[in-house]
């Protein structure tokens, strides 16, 4: 038996595109006898990678054929451009030969567009409002276009180690915008990793999946409640339409929905860990080594 068909008998093998910070905390969630490559375009970020025990591979988009050979299951977190999926433009060929159990694409909530505050979920019509959401729906219609066993998983707004508000809070420079009816959904990093290591024990290829938690907030209620953590006042209140914000910071504010997560509890028997924000800044607070 040629070697990488016995590698593949005899261990599961993540090709996971772009390995961020998703990717990772998947990656720290899978059980022994998994073996994950990593792609990098950096190669600082290639010897970080294979010091928490990843395969690094540092790829600018031209051929894959010798990881993709090795490889059982496949996540793509690099998002699309205005030209299409990166990926697809160059692996398309491939990874439609390619024999692989189960493929995951990490999309966002961004595609269901502005509902006013309503609840969306994934059986939603697609509207989004921004041209990032507009390259998700294209991207997510590329890859289901393809014969692969996918998976899409929609993210909200994702926070988690290093990306909490604690240190701009500390700083004086976490700003509460305020804009009636504004709402959020969010996702801790290990509620994340734990939806994507469900459906890769339940594959349901074809599936679609919003990854949030069970309350859509205000984003000024989150940075408040963040501060009372901390003890310290909450930045004061700005509103949304006087708040110099640049093009990027305000786009974000252009749509307001509340998203359902029924899927991942109902299909995969997800119990979240962290099922509001408070519980998840709870968290992050108390595993941060710098004193309240």
């Amino acid at each position: 038996m040629p070697l990488p068909a016995i590698v593949r008998a005899m261990t599961q093998v993540l090709l996971s595109l772009g390995h961020g910070y998703s990717a990772r905390a998947l990656t720290r969630r899978l059980p022994p006898g998994w073996h994950v490559i990593g792609t990098t375009r950096s190669t600082d970020k290639a010897a970080a990678l294979a010091a928490e025990g990843v395969e690094p591979l540092i790829w600018t988009g031209t051929d894959l054929g010798p990881a993709l050979a090795r490889a059982t299951h496949l996540l793509s977190s690099i998002a699309p451009d205005d030209d299409g999926d990166p990926v697809l433009r160059a692996l398309a060929p491939q990874l439609a030969a390619a024999r692989l159990d189960w493929v995951g694409y990490l999309s966002t909530t961004g595609v269901y567009g502005d509902h006013g505050g309503g609840w969306v979920d994934e059986t939603n019509p697609l509207t989004p409002a921004t041209r990032r959401g507009r390259t998700r729906m294209r991207a997510e219609a590329a890859w289901q276009a393809l014969d692969l066993p996918l998976h899409i998983f929609r993210l909200a707004g994702i926070y988690g180690a290093g990306r909490g508000p604690f240190k701009k809070i500390r700083a004086g420079t976490a700003r509460r915008i305020v804009k009636p009816g504004q709402v959020f959904s969010r996702i801790h990093e290990a509620d994340i990793a734990q939806v994507l290591a469900a459906s890769i024990a339940r594959p349901a290829p074809g599936a679609i999946y919003n990854v949030c938690d069970d309350d859509p907030a205000p984003p000024q209620d989150v940075i408040a409640h963040a501060a009372r953590l901390l003890g310290l006042p909450p930045p004061p209140e700005e509103d949304f339409e006087a708040a110099e914000l640049t093009p990027m910071a305000r786009s974000f504010y252009a749509e307001s929905k509340r998203v359902r997560n029924d899927r991942i509890k109902r299909d995969l028997g997800v119990t979240l860990r962290y099922p509001t924000y408070r519980e998840g800044l709870a968290a992050l607070l108390a595993e941060e080594d710098i004193p309240r």
